[in-house]
């Protein structure tokens, strides 16, 4: 299911014998998309730490209660590597969290959706794929969805807005959208972006660059943040923009 971001920001971390924090932050590859890690805010448990979980540590989250369980004890995560608050995720600290966990890390092969991490097994670093043991992990293309939000957004052809929201995929883990409010230019009005077309994000500028007209975007179909987007609203806006669709399927615009 696509959800927003936004709301799933103060879900509560529900450890296996307590809840010990909330979501503060998401860390995404700015390649690919998919959500590298959760960031938990720990209020004064563990003041000044920062806690990074990858979505696999997550069991069944009960959406309405907004509680994403995970399958730790507080203990667990107390004994975890540790990450100053204000610090990046390392290469280093990210090996040092698999490694402690005993999980199978993205990097080597793994996954980072829910039901794939393997606790209990050998050591990570007696189980690397020699194919991926260059990949590189904890570099610059780790982003904070926290620090995109606000960024604002060019047209092939000039400013439409900022971004103000962004669309997870929770079975993927992937951020499928972008919500861009156009109140500066279009007012009163929200747009979908999907990621993929979106030409580049610029970090230094505190720009995202979308391969499309103003024009383009000022006649797409109407986006409602306050309504769900389900299937039916991704094919309009895929056929409207003559986009190939993520899920697999083809739409031309005019069909």
């Amino acid at each position: 299911m696509l959800r927003s971001l936004d709301i799933l920001h103060g879900y509560r971390i529900a450890a296996r014998d307590d809840d010990f924090g909330a979501v503060k932050d998401f860390l995404f590859d700015d390649r690919t998309w998919s959500v590298r890690y959760l960031v938990v805010d720990t209020h004064r448990w563990l003041p000044g730490r920062k806690v990074v979980l990858p979505p696999a540590a997550l069991g069944s989250p009960d959406w309405q209660e907004h509680i994403l369980p995970v399958t730790l004890t507080r203990a667990e995560v107390e004994a975890a590597p540790a990450l100053a608050e204000h610090e990046p995720v390392s290469a280093q600290h990210e090996m040092d969290i698999y490694n402690y966990f005993e999980w199978a890390p993205y990097w080597f092969g793994g996954n980072s959706v829910r039901g794939t991490l393997k606790p209990g097994q050998e050591r990570i670093g007696e189980e690397r794929n020699p194919d991926l043991a260059e990949q590189p992990c904890g570099d610059k293309h780790l982003q904070s969805a926290e620090e995109l939000t606000g960024y604002r957004m060019q047209a092939t052809d000039g400013e439409i807005g900022h971004v103000h929201d962004m669309i997870l995929d929770d079975e993927a883990w992937k951020i499928r959208y972008l919500v861009v409010d156009t109140r500066n230019w279009i007012p009163g009005r929200k747009v979908l972006l999907a990621v993929e077309w979106m030409r580049s994000l610029r970090w230094d500028e505190r720009k995202a660059h979308a391969d499309l007209s103003r024009d383009e975007i000022s006649h797409s179909p109407r986006f409602d943040s306050e309504e769900p987007i389900n299937r039916e609203y991704e094919e309009i806006l895929y056929d409207y923009y003559g986009r190939p669709a993520y899920w697999g399927h083809r739409q031309t615009h005019g069909q």
